[in-house]
């Protein structure tokens, strides 16, 4: 679905990342849950060491960094934008 005329594009864009992220994070929580329990019904016995922390915490580091993007973090543009006031805030103070 195309954004409609009335929609602004930069918050229609932020609400698509944002929804991206939320299926994401379901999907990540969903599929490690399943791990666990594998591992908990499967290997646990002969190997104690629990072989889904590798996944859980690699993606996870991945989902985390994915939310400080997604949600006003370190974002490029934030960062743009930050830097495009500073510099009119600038030019105001000099004339």
């Amino acid at each position: 679905m195309e954004p409609s005329l009335d929609r602004d594009p930069q918050l229609w864009r932020m609400a698509k990342d944002r929804a991206k992220f939320k299926s994401h994070l379901f999907t990540y929580l969903t599929v490690n849950a399943l791990f666990w329990v594998i591992w908990a019904l499967t290997g646990r016995d002969s190997d104690p060491f629990p072989w889904p922390i590798w996944p859980t915490v690699f993606w996870g580091l991945g989902v985390l960094f994915n939310g400080i993007g997604v949600y006003g973090g370190f974002s490029k543009q934030s960062l743009s934008e930050r830097e495009y006031e500073r510099l009119v805030r600038q030019r105001t103070e000099r004339g």
